[in-house]
């Protein structure tokens, strides 16, 4: 990290052992450290977990001995996060909720609240890396996150630290022990940013609602019954009431006809390269010839972005569906260079 002393450093605290260990370590490089939990929007009737969430972040602020303030960002997270999310799902898109959860929420409206606050840094426990205002990978692998900061401005992620991006999770762990810091055997946060134990599929079946319908196979044979085409992800596997046994995996998806086209290996039958059109694109630094993911954990593939970045070449076959709402993320070496929702 950069020269700390006596700088003022809003840390986003979660309540889990990322962002505590983040905080104590800021804190160690003479940083002037306040601690920040982001009250999000929460599901009306549904069970979650932000009030013991935002008990941990005060824990660890008070072991820590900094000052303390909770964020309300809930219109934020509605209109940026929430709305969004059940527009793309009804069109039969798959979105990336924790993309625009950054972007809207954690480098947004918690970014803006550390400036009026007079900070100098805000900084997370994400695991990528800052390197000069360029963002790298996460050095543990499993762990990375940058894939899901690509759509963040590059205002925000300039003055953004990450201190724990440089070290594997077991490593925080460990120093989380050593420091005392109260989550240090809490275990990781699962699901969409701000939904804890809420699942996707609850979500949207209280929201939206999903009516079963028929599952065909690559020559339009009927194989089972879906339980509802809003709730399938391409490439990913799905279960069916059916005739024949699976496993199996959605090809395609037919929202006007809540019908599903699936096959028994998650790669399409006639393999073509084939240009991904990209919008909202968000191009941290230039680059033509890349390497780009387009799901988190996802094979990367080689390709070419066109001069105005919005349609990506691979240069190779993709032997499996592209998901339409989702990221494409693309790299040079470690580093992110930027992205856009695959259209």
């Amino acid at each position: 990290m950069t020269d700390l002393k006596g700088k003022k450093v809003f840390v986003g605290l979660s309540g889990g052992v990322d962002s505590a260990v983040s905080a104590a370590l800021l804190q160690r490089a003479g940083a002037e450290v306040t601690g920040v939990f982001i009250k999000g929007w929460y599901p009306p009737g549904m069970l979650c977990t932000w009030s013991e969430d935002r008990r941990d972040a005060m824990r660890a602020a008070a072991h820590l001995h900094i000052p303390f303030h909770t964020l309300d960002a809930s219109v934020e997270y509605k209109q940026g996060v929430i709305d969004y999310l059940l527009r793309e799902y009804a069109l039969g898109r798959t979105p990336n909720p924790d993309v625009m959860c950054n972007r809207e929420v954690k480098f947004g409206a918690f970014w803006r609240f550390a400036k009026e606050h007079g900070a100098d840094f805000i900084a997370t426990g994400h695991y990528a890396q800052n390197s000069g205002g360029k963002i790298l990978r996460g050095k543990d692998g499993a762990k990375d996150q940058s894939y899901f900061l690509w759509a963040v401005p590059k205002e925000a992620l300039t003055r953004t630290l990450f201190p724990v991006g440089g070290m594997e999770k077991a490593q925080t762990r460990t120093l989380a022990r050593q420091m005392g810091i109260p989550q240090a055997t809490k275990k990781d946060s699962q699901g969409i940013c701000f939904l804890g134990s809420v699942s996707v599929d609850e979500f949207l079946q209280s929201e939206i609602g999903s009516t079963s319908g028929k599952a065909v196979d690559e020559l339009g044979k009927e194989v089972g019954i879906h339980t509802g085409a809003v709730l399938a992800t391409l490439g990913e596997r799905v279960v069916l009431q059916g005739v024949l046994p699976g496993p199996w995996y959605v090809l395609r998806k037919d929202m006007s006809q809540n019908l599903l086209v699936v096959s028994h290996v998650p790669t399409l039958s006639s393999r073509e390269t084939r240009n991904i059109l990209l919008r909202e694109t968000n191009w941290l630094l230039e680059g033509t010839r890349v390497l780009a993911q387009y799901r988190y954990h996802g094979p990367l593939i080689s390709g070419e972005l066109s001069k105005n970045g919005t349609i990506f070449t691979p240069t190779q076959p993709i032997e499996e569906p592209v998901a339409s709402g989702q990221s494409l993320v693309c790299y040079e070496g470690e580093q992110l260079l930027g992205g856009g929702i695959i259209a």
